[in-house]
């Protein structure tokens, strides 16, 4: 069976699934991976809930077919049935690696409990972070152990080309296909990684497991 691995790596080379308006059901590529991504008329759902019940709500729902994987309606049901939560369906864009050293004074963060790595260690594996002149550069392993890239821009920076120099250094210390997560609405940043050369390949949305809540003393 193909995985979804499988699938992130033939999109990262333009390869995508069939645009046959179908959606696949795939396991989850680890405990704490599920979702929904949609690709041109195909969406994959990975969870480890039975696909029967994935194809039989998807099929209830009122609306267009090619968009019912990415309906709230599913994907409240979704969560409902996982107990998952999740934040908001991101656009998918993919990069790949450049020749060449960064173009751009980087300063790698060393300290383990920096906020912004802490943070990004709740969503990713092997985190690795460098801070710029008014910026800060996030890589690690994320969905089904793709290298994904993030970035932070202070806002007295913004607007001066520091996003898009910094995701164009990330491709320069990839060694493979670089992801990110974008939200729609946030158009400076999909501008940003687009202007250094990232495509979008899809969206998706994923749900995130619970924290368990500490009793107060």
């Amino acid at each position: 069976m193909e995985t979804l691995r499988d699938m992130l790596d033939a999109a990262a080379r333009g390869v995508f699934p069939p645009a046959d308006g179908r959606t696949t059901v795939l396991p989850q590529p680890s405990a704490g991976d599920a979702g929904v991504m949609s690709f041109t008329a195909h969406t994959v759902v990975f969870t480890d809930e039975d696909p029967r019940w994935v194809h039989d709500t998807l099929e209830a729902i009122d609306c267009d077919p090619l968009s019912a994987a990415m309906n709230p309606v599913f994907l409240a049901a979704l969560l409902a049935r996982t107990g998952r939560r999740c934040e908001t369906v991101d656009a998918v864009l993919v990069g790949h690696p450049l020749s060449g050293g960064p173009q751009l004074a980087l300063t790698e963060i060393e300290d383990a409990g920096h906020p912004r790595i802490a943070y990004a260690r709740r969503r990713r594996e092997d985190v690795r972070a460098w801070t710029a002149e008014g910026g800060v550069l996030v890589m690690g392993r994320g969905l089904a152990g793709r290298l994904e890239v993030s970035v932070e821009i202070d806002e007295g920076v913004r607007q001066r080309g520091l996003g898009r120099a910094l995701v164009t250094a990330a491709r320069r210390l990839a060694t493979e296909p670089l992801w990110a997560q974008v939200a729609p609405g946030n158009a400076r940043s999909v501008r940003a990684f687009q202007a250094a050369g990232y495509r979008p390949v899809g969206a998706e949305v994923l749900l995130q497991r619970k924290m368990p809540v500490c009793p107060s003393e």
